[in-house]
């Protein structure tokens, strides 16, 4: 698990080496594609959540995501993720969070199957097409939505990015609310790593273990 945090450390520190980059296309993309809202909804990718203290990462996704809806710019909030590399069901930690923050619950859905961001974004993709939504967009960090935008191209999905801004979250006050975690726990947990060796992982990140049938 260290290992995981401290490889998720030096993605970070590439991701700062090359924010000015990052920065420039997620302000382009976000000031084109808000003009386009509201969206039906939102898929915000999750993040590992482990010893009862949500990362960063996942804090200013769901920050975002709350930004988002409390501003009308979207109606629904997909949060997606496992448990993979701790014991919790991300996107369940997520809704969690973000019905702390003041989201709805049933404004809330979970997408709990995907292990890899390319996952995140097709099944969430395709749960939100079941439920009829038809504007989609991703919210997630710069460096994330560079990823995925590629990704989403490829694939020939129909969904826009409003990646986090962080001049405009960076304004709006922060806490850390309590919230029951346990909801989320898997137990009897193996993670991934454990489970799954590098290359088959590895082809996961580039999404080469989808399964397209899982929410037809």
């Amino acid at each position: 698990m260290k290992r995981f945090f401290q490889l998720s450390f030096v993605f970070l520190l590439l991701a700062i080496s090359c924010t000015s980059c990052f920065k420039q296309l997620a302000d382009k993309s976000f000031t084109k594609n808000i003009a386009k809202a509201p969206y039906d909804a939102i898929i915000v990718p999750g993040y590992p959540f482990q010893d009862s203290v949500w990362n960063d990462i996942m804090k200013i996704r769901v920050y975002w995501s709350h930004y988002l809806y409390e501003n009308g710019y979207a109606h629904n909030v997909i949060y997606s993720g496992s448990a993979v590399y701790t014991p919790y069901i991300e996107s369940k930690i997520m809704k969690e969070y973000g019905i702390a923050l003041g989201i709805p619950a049933d404004k809330i859905i979970t997408e709990s199957l995907a292990k890899h961001s390319t996952e995140n974004l097709y099944y969430s993709y395709q749960l939100a097409k079941k439920q009829g939504f038809n504007k989609i967009a991703v919210a997630t960090d710069p460096f994330q939505n560079a990823l995925l935008v590629r990704f989403a191209k490829k694939n020939n999905m129909d969904v826009d990015f409003l990646p986090i801004m962080f001049d405009t979250l960076g304004k709006i006050e922060k806490t850390d609310p309590k919230i029951d975690p346990s909801i989320a726990y898997v137990p009897d947990f193996v993670s991934l790593p454990d489970k799954v060796g590098f290359f088959k992982r590895f082809k996961g990140t580039l999404g080469g273990n989808i399964d397209p049938t899982l929410y037809q």
